[in-house]
């Protein structure tokens, strides 16, 4: 399956717990002020891969703790950041997901799109809430501004709201 990316990084400790291997999408629709990565909203820039070449190279890192998918925003494209999920699992290695969206307005979202119901059932850590400036804050883990959260998936999809991680 191709996916469009602005980049990938092959050994990251910055976008998750751990040494990650960390896939940027292209595309975002939030187009945040301020935004970390601005080269990576334009749906139209960045390069487009297989899914299979990027489990090869994930593969073939046996330091990695995890994957993660930023951006862009990882649920413009939910389909074939869902197969890399997949594989990442098989490999017994964990999924952080940047978006966005909060881990409420995917819910919304996945009432409609099965892709982004199964990309959010595949992710264990969810880093929520778009970008504020206003709000920023460089003394955070993992997160930019004040109104992001680090949201344990699994526990927050069985209580049917948002658990902050304890991490």
């Amino acid at each position: 399956m191709k996916i469009r990316l602005a980049g990938t990084v092959n050994d990251s400790i910055v976008d998750g717990e751990g040494i990650r291997f960390v896939i940027f999408v292209q595309g975002c629709v939030h187009n945040c002020p301020g935004c970390h990565n601005p080269q990576t909203h334009d749906f139209t820039q960045g390069y487009e891969t297989d899914t299979e070449e990027l489990l090869e190279k994930i593969k073939a890192n046996p330091l990695l703790d995890g994957v993660t998918f930023s951006g862009g925003e990882p649920f413009c494209q939910p389909a074939p950041l869902c197969e890399i999920a997949k594989g990442v699992k098989k490999l017994r290695l964990n999924v952080v997901c940047y978006s966005g969206y909060t881990f409420e307005e995917l819910i919304e979202l996945s009432n409609d799109d099965r892709d982004i119901k199964n990309l959010l059932y595949l992710t264990d850590i969810l880093i929520d809430g778009r970008f504020v400036l206003e709000k920023r804050n460089l003394l955070l883990k993992f997160r930019g501004s004040d109104n992001q959260r680090i949201i344990d998936v699994k526990r927050s999809l069985e209580t049917g709201t948002a658990v902050i991680s304890d991490d």
